[in-house]
């Protein structure tokens, strides 16, 4: 599978990566197995790009992800985990967005922007990966947090990556503007921008991927699906994890027929889309079977016209969240 390095580093990640927030029981539980050969889907469809967070399960998913990995050749894999939330007693947390995840197992995370608190979250981190080092670490979800975010873990994270502890630096968001001043304000490497550059909503291209062109850092295409409503548009469906609205299932029922008609999946179009962008270096997905892997993979391989392009750019709200 092709690979593009992040930024100005030397860190290698394939075109697309193997999300596994599912596999920390996200919204429902995942069974250990299934788990497992999720990720030995991904391994043997190419995958060698894996994101992984404290807050996945409380430690779950990237414990999850360390068994799976063991045995595989360090150097062929490139694993990202993530800082600002510390895994801790239930009755310690803070919510921390980790209600949507099955069986904690009375973990909860607490929130921890500071330079102490990336170092422990690392340590942490490795400790549940059963690794020595990991590849890419990104401040995850800063939103609430962002002043200390930028003041004091961001620097934390560069000087891991001066002293060769951490290959790459990045931050990872559901909003664009905020990443374009960590951009602006700090020497980061990647960015992991969810839904923010999709079929639906290409906000991220107001600014942010120019921005990012711009000072030589990669984009990390995360949220492609747009929480599923690009794949299954009807009532009911979810657009970022809130109930669509009439304009966004109409665009996206009208997405999925104009793929229809030049024979290509839905799944292929929104994955491949954001690797149009030259500052695009991966396309993160989400899966919590291996079947999902390699329905993706397939989906993935195939070959997209141009003429499809040019008919779904109108369908693509330069501010799909506020449609």
């Amino acid at each position: 599978m092709e690979a593009r390095t992040l930024g100005r580093t030397a860190v290698p990640v394939t075109a697309l990566a193997l999300g596994t927030a599912p596999l920390g029981g996200m919204f429902r539980p995942v069974p250990e197995d299934d788990a497992r050969a999720t990720v030995d889907a991904a391994w043997d469809a190419g995958v060698r790009t894996f994101d992984t967070a404290p807050q996945y399960g409380a430690g779950r998913a990237e414990e999850r992800l360390g068994t799976a990995l063991r045995g595989r050749p360090r150097d062929e894999l490139v694993v990202c985990t993530k800082v600002g939330r510390l895994v801790v007693p239930r009755d310690e947390g803070e919510g921390g967005g980790v209600g949507i995840f099955a069986d904690t197992r009375g973990r909860g995370v607490a929130f921890d922007f500071s330079a102490d608190g990336v170092r422990r979250s690392l340590e942490a981190s490795l400790e549940r990966l059963g690794l020595d080092r990991v590849d890419v670490l990104h401040v995850h979800d800063p939103d609430d947090h962002l002043d200390q975010a930028i003041a004091e873990a961001l620097p934390a994270l560069l000087e891991l990556r001066d002293e060769g502890v951490i290959g790459a630096v990045g931050a990872g968001m559901n909003a664009a503007g905020p990443l374009a001043r960590i951009v602006r304000e700090t020497d980061v490497d990647c960015v992991l921008l969810a839904g923010r550059y999709t079929l639906l909503d290409r906000s991220g291209a107001d600014y942010l991927l120019p921005l990012c062109a711009e000072r030589g850092v990669s984009v990390i295409a995360a949220g492609v699906f747009n929480s599923g409503v690009l794949l299954d548009p009807r009532p009911g469906a979810t657009f970022d994890y809130a109930p669509a609205s009439d304009d966004v299932l109409a665009r996206a029922a009208r997405i999925g027929e104009r793929c229809a008609a030049h024979g290509v999946a839905t799944a292929t179009a929104a994955m491949r889309f954001p690797l149009r962008d030259p500052a695009v270096a991966s396309v993160l997905i989400g899966a919590r079977s291996a079947d999902e892997v390699r329905a993706n993979a397939a989906a993935f391989a195939a070959d997209v016209p141009e003429a499809l392009w040019k008919e779904l750019r109108p369908l693509s709200h330069p501010d799909g969240a506020r449609a």
